[in-house]
């Protein structure tokens, strides 16, 4: 029995590598049994997945087909999940609402987050290592996006702070290379569209960086820090669901008004929720999922 999302009749999971240097993108993996999500990438050349509720590792040159990482007390995973500098250490969301942490080797969870009557979902570690950023969810009735806002907090579970305070929505939350700020998606400045913004790690110099009609999410910032990549939905769409006709859209960080549009595919929710860049910055991962 599957433990997360799963494909429809027709439909194909592919995992997709777009090329820096070429602008070329081609398939690492393609699966009609399972949904992967949301791929990080190893300094030593992985992807780090998610599916049927489990973390799976595969080579970024296809050679192997993805193997579960043994993940002892880790609940059903979801698609938030991120790489310690170190390379070592994964921290992931799971859907018991709690951000946990694990041996990417595999071996014992360890619960991070502490029951405070919200939901979290990881999305940055600060590039010292030291601290995570979620979204903070505090659901009213069904609308779990009555308040969602960006938080921090120390890998070991301790001196939660509160990055924004308004109910947003936000989501997508991570450090640049240098520290120097974090980026993320809000509502904060267009009600029912997410834009892409910037804000120091301590709250302040709250900065709006897209101002179009299309709905962007995600935002992902390449290891030099010179350019980024974030997730464009069509006008009018509603949170970040699946399966729409999505773009990746490519920035330099000092012209986030002229982006270049890399890809139009199937997808949106699993395709790029978390940092996907090669370490090196060489290029970046995704996942799509085409119906036949």
């Amino acid at each position: 029995m599957s433990r997360g999302r799963e494909l429809r009749p027709g439909q194909r999971c592919r995992l997709r590598v777009w090329d820096r240097a070429t602008g070329a993108v081609r398939t690492v993996f393609e699966s009609r049994d399972v949904l992967f999500e949301a791929p990080n990438w190893t300094a030593d050349d992985r992807l780090l997945v998610n599916g049927d509720g489990r973390l799976w590792l595969l080579p970024v040159d296809g050679s192997a087909a993805p193997e579960e990482i043994l993940a002892e007390g880790l609940p059903d995973a979801n698609n938030d999940h991120v790489l310690a500098p170190d390379g070592q250490t994964v921290f992931a969301s799971a859907n018991d609402w709690h951000i946990w942490q694990l041996p990417l080797t595999g071996g014992a969870a360890t619960r991070v987050t502490h029951d405070d009557g919200a939901m979290h979902f990881l999305h940055g570690v600060s590039p010292d290592g030291r601290r995570l950023a979620y979204v903070r969810l505090q659901p009213e009735g069904e609308n779990w996006w009555a308040s969602a806002t960006i938080h921090t907090i120390g890998v070991d579970g301790r001196d939660g702070r509160a990055v924004t305070t308004h109910p947003g929505p936000a989501d997508g939350c991570e450090w640049t290379p240098d520290g120097e700020w974090m980026l993320f998606n809000t509502e904060q400045f267009s009600p029912g569209r997410a834009q892409i913004a910037r804000v120091r790690p301590d709250g302040s110099e709250l900065t709006q960086l897209t101002f179009d009609e299309r709905v962007n999410w995600f935002p992902h910032v390449s290891p030099d820090g010179e350019i980024a990549v974030y997730l464009s939905y069509p006008p009018g769409t509603t949170g970040h669901p699946v399966d729409l006709e999505v773009e990746l859209r490519l920035v330099s960080v000092d012209a986030w008004g002229s982006p270049t549009t890399l890809a139009t595919l199937h997808g949106g929710q699993g395709t790029i929720n978390v940092p996907s860049w090669a370490p090196d910055g060489s290029g970046f991962a995704f996942a799509d999922y085409p119906v036949d």
